[in-house]
């Protein structure tokens, strides 16, 4: 529990992340490509699934898009945010995905788009995402996953003297979707894709991750970058570049799906015979039917 003596030490600043997500709110626009790249990506999937849904939970809404594009599909849709800007622009609830103060079985559908991978109790985010959908709802959700930012990371720990933590760690594929399945989802899926972003210095790229709330968010002092450190970052990086200057760094994207459990759904496969399939996932309610493509 949250507040007990025996809670392990949390990961990230609360306080920090709430910050940063404030101090983005104004220029997100510039800097959401990658966010927005994870929305469409999840509304393409809820628009291949056979069902209808009333009610839905954008969390970590940011700049509302995706509260937007669920409007427009008829949905009547609550906003959450962790960082106060983005929760009073969309006229929604400011609260931590691990600290949900919504009652069980408020909505049949909850889309999380690109903040769990900051979250201190990403396994209770997942429980209380769950306990808050009806039997039968359907969670969403994308982050950035293990194995993003390889260059950037590995620049900045040969450019200091003592290595200091600047990227907080990620989870895999495979740990997502075991995380799913012990928050008790049925028919859990994690599945991802690999977006390569080429830059023409360090300085953009550490533009677009100021600019989307990205930046560092763990707990504890951290020093600040020196500026000769930040030059050798700089050298590391364009020595990776291609021959027109630019160098591509990478972002792995996670894709999260999975149902509340309801008497009607189809059994899981045995444990251990891996995941269901993404068609199978989206197309459990209308078995007659083909699965639709993915």
């Amino acid at each position: 529990m949250i507040g007990s003596e025996n809670a392990p030490p949390e990961i990230f600043d609360r306080v920090r992340r709430r910050g940063r997500r404030d101090r983005a709110a104004a220029q997100f626009a510039a800097h959401d490509f990658l966010h927005a790249r994870m929305a469409d990506e999840l509304l393409d999937r809820l628009d291949s699934v056979q069902r209808p849904f009333a009610r839905a939970l954008d969390l970590g809404c940011l700049d509302g898009k995706v509260g937007q594009a669920l409007r427009a599909r008829g949905l009547a849709v609550v906003s959450a945010d962790p960082g106060l800007r983005f929760a009073a622009a969309a006229r929604g609830v400011q609260c931590d995905e691990d600290r949900l103060p919504f009652a069980d079985g408020s909505f049949d559908l909850v889309v999380a788009c690109g903040g769990l991978d900051q979250v201190n109790d990403l396994p209770g985010a997942l429980v209380l995402i769950r306990r808050a959908l009806r039997p039968d709802g359907l969670f969403l959700g994308a982050m950035a996953g293990a194995g993003s930012l390889v260059r950037l990371r590995a620049a900045l720990l040969a450019s200091e003297e003592k290595a200091v933590a600047r990227l907080h760690p990620q989870i895999d594929i495979r740990s997502a979707g075991d995380l799913l399945a012990r928050a008790g989802f049925a028919l859990p899926v994690a599945d991802g894709e690999r977006v390569a972003v080429r830059y023409a210095s360090l300085l953009p790229l550490l533009a677009d991750l100021r600019g989307s709330a990205a930046t560092n968010l763990l707990a504890g002092p951290v020093p600040p970058l020196t500026r000769a450190a930040l030059a050798r970052a700089a050298e590391r990086l364009a020595a990776a570049a291609d021959p027109d200057g630019k160098t591509a760094e990478t972002i792995e994207l996670v894709y999260l799906l999975g149902w509340a459990p309801a008497p009607s759904q189809p059994r899981p496969a045995r444990r251990g015979s891996g995941t269901a399939s993404l068609a199978r996932a989206l197309a459990k309610v209308a078995p007659e039917r083909d699965s639709p493509s993915t």
